[in-house]
């Protein structure tokens, strides 16, 4: 059992944490509006608090914020992170046009790279952001098997990630440890696919899927 806490209450936030209380963890949420978050949230097991006192209980957090926004919330976080490992499944862009993702908001970095650089202290690993939220615990729901890729600077935190990756359903030969943490430039423009992918085939469920 993990002490798990998970910043943000939204979506992905509410399916994530679903999953690990169900695998054993103990979860807390960190959130803004702690009234409101108590008041949403319907899943057992999941405590709700302010975020600095969610992530000093834990030993993994989950950054489910909004990208756009998770640079300044989290730096502002800084001691509390110090020693964690922070795993980021955000992606940061602009507003596009009828609330989708619009152009990526740093095109010649990445947010998981802005993150290692505010919190040196902290082990920020990038993961599950090339898919729709309702894949992230579900990837068996898909026909084709889909791909989680792994990117961080520490290898026993990507170690840590990827064993609970795990017991969110995905096996070992699922996932693919791309390298350091400026590899997640690359899955953080896969973002780009997802606005055209939803007017397309309308929102369903998908994910990127390395074909070997």
């Amino acid at each position: 059992m993990t002490q798990i806490s998970i910043l943000g209450s939204g979506r992905v936030a509410a399916t994530l944490a679903t999953k690990l209380v169900s695998a054993g963890h103990q979860v807390t949420i960190g959130s803004r509006d702690v009234a409101k978050a108590e008041a949403e949230w319907t899943g057992k097991g999941v405590r709700v608090t302010d975020a600095a006192d969610a992530i000093r209980s834990a030993s993994i957090v989950i950054n489910a914020t909004p990208g756009k926004g998770s640079l300044e919330r989290l730096s502002a976080l800084k001691d509390e992170l110090s020693g964690k490992i922070l795993v980021d499944v955000s992606n940061a862009t602009e507003s596009g046009p009828g609330g989708m993702p619009g152009d990526l908001l740093y095109p010649n970095s990445s947010l998981a790279e802005k993150l290692q650089a505010a919190l040196p202290e902290t082990a920020v690993i990038k993961t599950l952001n090339t898919m729709l939220f309702m894949v992230m615990t579900a990837p068996g729901s898909l026909q084709v098997p889909p791909t989680a890729f792994v990117s961080g600077n520490d290898q026993g935190a990507k170690t840590a990630v990827t064993a609970l990756l795990g017991e969110l359903g995905w096996p070992p030969e699922s996932v693919i440890d791309l390298g350091d943490i400026s590899t997640a430039r690359a899955t953080e423009a896969l973002i780009l696919m997802v606005g055209p992918m939803i007017r397309s085939q309308g929102m369903k469920p998908f994910a990127v899927s390395v074909a070997r």
